[in-house]
């Protein structure tokens, strides 16, 4: 069955850091680029980041630039987000995307 997992999700207090990881399984992973989304309590989900196919090329949402790193490892299936100088307003659930699937997100909680 094809589905996408995302884990590393929890409570973490301000300025610190959190490292998402996203499976993909039964699809070929390196044939599409993959991106993170977020959605907060009472907004809608937002883009976060996107990695090409090969990783080589990387966008950021302004909200995250400079504080949030993603990549992935095509041999592993697997898509990651690194969140450092995480703040309050990170907190959301944070979903996978790609091979025109939806992970069931993990959540990022973010105390002051």
């Amino acid at each position: 069955q094809v589905q996408l997992v995302e884990s590393g999700g929890g409570l973490v207090q301000a300025g610190g850091s959190l490292r998402l990881s996203c499976v993909a399984s039964g699809r070929t992973f390196s044939r599409d680029g993959m991106s993170w989304f977020r959605q907060a309590p009472g907004k809608e989900r937002e883009f976060v980041a996107s990695i090409s196919r090969s990783g080589g090329t990387t966008t950021y949402a302004d909200s995250v630039k400079g504080r949030f790193t993603i990549s992935r490892d095509n041999a592993k299936n697997t898509m990651y987000l690194q969140m450092n100088s995480l703040k309050p307003e990170d907190t959301a659930v944070y979903y996978c995307n790609g091979l025109g699937l939806w992970g069931k997100g993990t959540l990022v909680t973010v105390s002051s």
